[in-house]
């Protein structure tokens, strides 16, 4: 998931145009539909059409898309049912078109598809925070695989002045900044483009294929000799590891599979003697079979060997990719590195806070020193200062305690007259306390006596106020009795207003009922006259459908026509023109037959109730004018 998110979160960056961290929906909905493809999962176009419709909330940021990315996306994508270089190849369609710039004039290093590789590389390398960026470390040790690849040594040195120019090299390149780097030639002198793409190749194989180990060009030793289960012959094959299978092909092109070995912690490589006439031959056992090779030479089985005992053992530590645990092994180191010089500088700011506090303390220690000396400088002075104080406060002493020797003989002289002095006060002090007592039983009597007036009156002011304050209920009480005797005069009238007019209006009410009573009974006389004549025009009209039947009854063949003109059928010209007529009677009396309702209704509504069927005098004479 969180190598998907690094190249969703590319596409994601390529469609803000306006660098404002936010995305229309529609483009969006598009990315979201393309996601669905290249991922291999079921489309949920109502899921799609309710999530990005149209509403006024506007573009959308990515932390508005992670929950629905999460939840109908990265949720139900299943590990090898998508092919991760399409999934990549539609992000960096969209993010290359807006951000990578290689040189117009055709002086790139990399080729369009190597830039795709070396991105995809970058995203399985660089750290797991946004913005993605690759540290030092990934940087030089993905040039040095890639240099590697092609047999060249790296210039460690001068990548390092390259980051050290770089405004935020020391934290890190982006992965436009990596492609410029690369496509600046810096690192990659000399070297022709063919040879920088099989190195690409070769690392994007083994990096984000998780190839392990392949064969290389068949022109040199490289491809192995292996021996068949059944015919037991030996066949040259293209191999290639993986951490979880050993698949072996026709040729490098891959388009035919011969077969896969899957491995697993059960199995093992062990080396074999040579015989059969190969030699640098190794087995690889599985629990149920065992696979013989062969290789060039002594080395590259070693290099097999090797190979594919680390994909055993990635196995059995349960480790689905070996870059990617040397990945998290170098992010450890680096975390650890990091920590440690962080302890370093901690401790180097420490040991530098120690010693500034000693140097503190030394000079406050100094400082100390000197003040102890002016101290002691100054309590001498306050020492020799105190003595002739209390030298002369000696001689004042005995100055002032001759002094008071004298007055207090004079002291003694004066307490005697004031003691008799005293004695007469006291005396007076008794009168007058006294005095005083008769005066505080006087004035609280005249208290109390003020206070007895004041409650008396208190009483008299109470007892008007409640007596006023009854005397307003009473006018008011009376002022209430009048308003309410008026009103209810005035309702009487009323009431009897209206019993008057109820009166009137029953009075015409049962008027009105006896006149409906009497055109009911009218109409009922009405309906009853009414079906009386169509029952007497149903007989009439059955009378004369008997006389047509035996007016139109045929002629015998025994008659005889002498003449057409005259003769016996102009005797039949009347009877001819009446029977003409009463088929039209017959037809108008069988339509009032078949509707007699209707006709009735609209008869009475027009007459006033009354039928107008034909009278059946009429309706007999015209049946018996042909017998006649």
């Amino acid at each position: 998931r969180a190598e998907l998110l690094k190249s969703i979160w590319y596409a994601f960056t390529a469609l803000d145009v306006e660098k404002s961290g936010k995305v229309s929906k529609s483009q969006l909905k598009v990315l979201s539909h393309n996601l669905y493809t290249v991922l291999c999962i079921p489309h949920d176009p109502v899921a799609l059409e309710e999530h990005f419709r149209d509403d006024d909330d506007g573009p959308v940021s990515s932390q508005g898309y992670m929950p629905y990315l999460n939840k109908y996306i990265l949720d139900k994508v299943e590990e090898g049912a998508f092919v991760k270089e399409n999934f990549d190849e539609l992000c960096w369609t969209l993010t290359a078109k807006k951000n990578y710039k290689p040189d117009r004039n055709g002086n790139s290093v990399v080729s369009h598809q190597d830039a795709f590789k070396l991105w995809c590389l970058f995203n399985f390398l660089s750290e797991d925070k946004y913005p993605l960026v690759m540290v030092p470390d990934e940087v030089e040790y993905l040039l040095k695989k890639i240099c590697t690849a092609m047999n060249v040594e790296l210039n460690s040195c001068e990548l390092d002045d390259y980051l050290s120019q770089e405004p935020q090299g020391q934290g890190g390149l982006t992965v436009w900044q990596f492609l410029d780097m690369v496509n600046s030639g810096r690192f990659l002198r000399g070297i022709e483009q063919e040879a920088i793409s099989m190195a690409v190749e070769e690392v994007y194989q083994e990096v984000i294929e998780d190839v392990l180990k392949q064969a290389r060009n068949p022109h040199i030793p490289g491809y192995l000799w292996k021996r068949g289960q059944l015919r037991r012959n030996w066949s040259e094959r293209w191999f290639m590891l993986k951490p979880s299978v050993l698949s072996y092909y026709m040729s490098e092109e891959r388009k035919e599979k011969k077969g896969s070995i899957a491995l697993d912690k059960h199995c093992c490589v062990e080396v074999l003697p040579d015989r059969d006439g190969k030699r640098c031959m190794f087995c690889v056992k599985t629990l149920s079979r065992t696979y013989e090779m062969s290789a060039s030479d002594t080395r590259q089985r070693q290099e097999w060997t090797l190979a594919i005992q680390m994909a055993i053992r990635l196995q059995a530590e349960g480790k689905k990719s070996l870059h990617k645990d040397l990945k998290q092994k170098r992010r450890e180191q680096r975390e650890q590195r990091e920590q440690r010089k962080a302890a370093k500088e901690e401790e180097t700011q420490r040991l530098k806070q120690l010693q500034e506090e000693k140097e503190r303390k030394l000079q406050e220690l100094e400082l100390l020193k000197e003040a102890q000396r002016q101290a002691e400088i100054l309590l001498q002075e306050e020492e020799q200062r105190r003595r002739q104080q209390h030298e002369e406060m000696q001689r004042t002493l005995e100055i002032q305690l001759r002094e008071a020797e004298q007055a207090r003989a004079s002291m003694q002289a004066e307490m005697v007259l004031k003691e008799a002095e005293a004695e007469r006060q006291r005396k007076r002090i008794l009168e007058l306390e006294d005095m005083q007592e008769r005066l505080q039983e006087a004035l609280q009597q005249e208290v109390k006596a003020r206070q007895d007036e004041e409650a008396v009156r208190y009483a008299q002011a109470r007892l008007l106020a409640e007596e006023e304050e009854k005397l307003k209920q009473l006018m008011k009480l009376k002022e209430e009795q009048e308003e309410y005797i008026i009103k209810t005069q005035r309702e009487k009238q009323v009431l009897k207003q209206e019993m008057e007019n109820k009166n009137k209006c029953l009075e015409e009410a049962q008027k009105q009922l006896e006149e409906v009573r009497v055109n009911r009974q009218r109409v009922d006389q009405d309906v009853m006259a009414a079906q009386r004549k169509l029952r007497q025009a149903s007989t009439n009209v059955k009378h004369w459908n008997v006389q047509m039947n035996r007016l139109m009854h045929p002629i015998g063949p025994g008659d005889k026509r002498t003449n057409v003109s005259g003769g016996v059928f102009a005797g039949y010209q009347p009877l001819l023109s009446r029977r003409d007529s009463s088929l039209k009677l017959k037809q108008r009396v069988e339509d009032k037959d078949s509707d007699p309702t209707r006709e009735n209704s609209k008869e009475n509504v027009s007459n006033g109730g009354n039928s107008s069927v034909l009278p059946s005098p009429d309706v007999d004479t015209m049946a018996t004018e042909p017998t006649n």
